[in-house]
């Protein structure tokens, strides 16, 4: 059967619409701070929705329909395209000139990666400082997901899309419709980031920086309006913690977040990845919190707590912060974890691949695939002693299907192939040993900071013009959780079928 082209394209056109809109918040916010960058926002948002606008109506006459392939390249492209119209407002205000730097700060954004190559942050024009966390937000949930809220006016079906954008092994949904899931989803997802933007603000916070704050944790990105990052509060630690708690909560499966509003507080207590994801989190940062506090630097991290309490409350502070930033693949930093002894710079790129839970706006593997991988493995020793009997793998007393686990299995080789070529790429195009298993461990799991010249109070500036298109391509594979853009590499996709 031929792909639907014209479905793509009006698609496309959709997306583009919707990025141009939200330009335009941008180009308000900018005129409110008199920034000198309202105009060129606000070019920037009307070329994108006139192409969107265009390419809607050029394909008009579309059959209304998507199938699996079509969702694939919509999903995949959609966010190249996203990123190729979301850099339009950093070369039009002279903010990021180059196309390269532009191209990989938007790509940072969308995919919630949040790794930077602005040197200066502060000198930034607010309205664009405001973009920039508007593309984390924007990405975090999924601008598919969005669209598909909108795809039924237009006699749209949106689960292909749903199925590509959001491939990882949670089949929960919150409504028998799709339509109805992702309108409940953007509903929290918007709830929290007003929430933590008050909170925020009443905390110390200009309401711009609580506002930029707020997009960026609620969708993991990262981004700061601040050079230190989150270390420009050591010195508020309401702050910070208020920070830790909705990190948290964006790592968390939104479904649980909608059981307990509704009440259903028994469904998110019993669930297996919840608990294994705060059980980890508490864990490590137990054994992050006693290495600061007997071995590394406290003194740094302590200004104006001379008291062992507070020590001990610093170094609980910024392990938990550091802990959950890494985790959530949200990146913010409070302090430069590489400095705190070998063995947390060690630790802490492991916790660069566990990543959030499935169902949350984190990149990485997940949490679920990682808890059904260690039961399969286990399982693997009582199956070696009975070699006849059928035993399965259960989540929440729930038979896992065999297909799910194969899939889980090939997914995790197949993410750490990835990684391991990442690496070796970045290697020949000259980063070091560090740098370069850092930034494709950072860039596939869509953390932020990394390792080396890549260090969290670094940025990627420096990297060849080749190396941030070839981490570029990563944080996308990773954002989509892999399969959903190598497949379109495969041959086999392409053949009529």
């Amino acid at each position: 059967m031929r792909l639907n082209s014209r479905i793509i394209f009006h698609i496309m056109g959709l997306l583009l619409l919707c990025n141009g809109g939200f330009m335009l918040i941008a180009a308000v916010v900018s005129a409110i701070y008199k920034d000198g960058a309202a105009l060129s926002i606000s070019l920037a948002s009307i070329s994108t929705m006139f192409a969107g606008v265009f390419a809607m109506y050029y394909t008009r006459g579309h059959r209304k329909e998507v199938k699996k392939k079509e969702g694939y390249i919509i999903v995949t492209f959609g966010w190249i395209v996203m990123s190729i119209s979301g850099m339009l407002p950093y070369i039009f205000s002279d903010a990021i000139p180059d196309l390269t730097n532009a191209f990989f700060e938007t790509i940072s954004g969308y995919t919630t990666t949040g790794a930077s190559i602005i040197d200066d942050i502060e000198t930034m024009p607010e309205g664009i400082l405001f973009w920039r966390s508007l593309t984390h937000w924007i990405g975090g949930m999924g601008i598919i997901v969005l669209a598909i809220a909108i795809l039924p006016l237009l006699g749209i079906g949106g689960m292909q899309l749903f199925a590509a954008e959001a491939p990882g092994p949670s089949a929960d949904k919150l409504h028998p419709r799709i339509t109805d899931t992702a309108k409940r989803l953007w509903l929290i997802y918007v709830g929290y980031t007003a929430a933590e933007t008050l909170l925020l603000k009443l905390a110390g916070m200009s309401f711009f920086d609580a506002v930029n704050h707020a997009l960026a944790t609620l969708s993991t990105g990262g981004f700061s309006t601040k050079n230190a990052s989150i270390a420009h509060w050591n010195d508020q630690p309401l702050i910070q913690y208020i920070i830790i708690v909705f990190m948290f909560l964006a790592g968390t499966n939104f479904v649980l977040s909608y059981f307990a509003f509704k009440g259903k507080v028994q469904k998110v207590i019993k669930d297996e990845e919840f608990k294994f994801y705060l059980l980890f989190m508490l864990s490590a940062t137990v054994v992050t919190g006693m290495v600061i506090y007997f071995r590394a630097n406290i003194s740094e991290l302590t200004p104006g707590y001379p008291m062992v309490l507070g020590q001990a409350e610093s170094a609980f502070r910024h392990a938990l912060f550091q802990v959950i930033a890494v985790v959530t693949t949200t990146g913010f930093v409070s302090a430069d974890f590489t400095q705190w002894t070998p063995f947390l710079t060690i630790f802490f790129f492991g916790l660069f691949f566990v990543g959030g839970s499935a169902g949350s706006t984190s990149g990485g593997i997940k949490v679920m695939r990682h808890l059904l991988i260690i039961k399969n493995g286990l399982l693997e020793f009582k199956r070696t002693l009975h070699t006849n009997a059928v035993i399965p793998v259960r989540y929440n007393n729930k038979t896992v299907k065999e297909n799910i686990v194969y899939n889980i299995i090939g997914f995790f080789a197949l993410y750490m192939l990835l990684f391991i070529i990442g690496a070796m790429v970045l290697g020949f195009l000259g980063l070091d040993f560090e740098s370069a298993i850092g930034g494709a461990a950072s860039s596939l799991g869509n953390v932020g900071p990394a390792l080396g010249s890549l260090n969290p109070v670094s940025n990627w500036n420096g990297l060849p013009d080749l190396a941030k298109w070839w981490c570029g391509f990563l944080m996308l594979a990773g954002r989509l959780e892999l399969f959903t853009v190598l497949i379109l590499l495969t041959p086999y996709f392409w053949k009529r079928t």
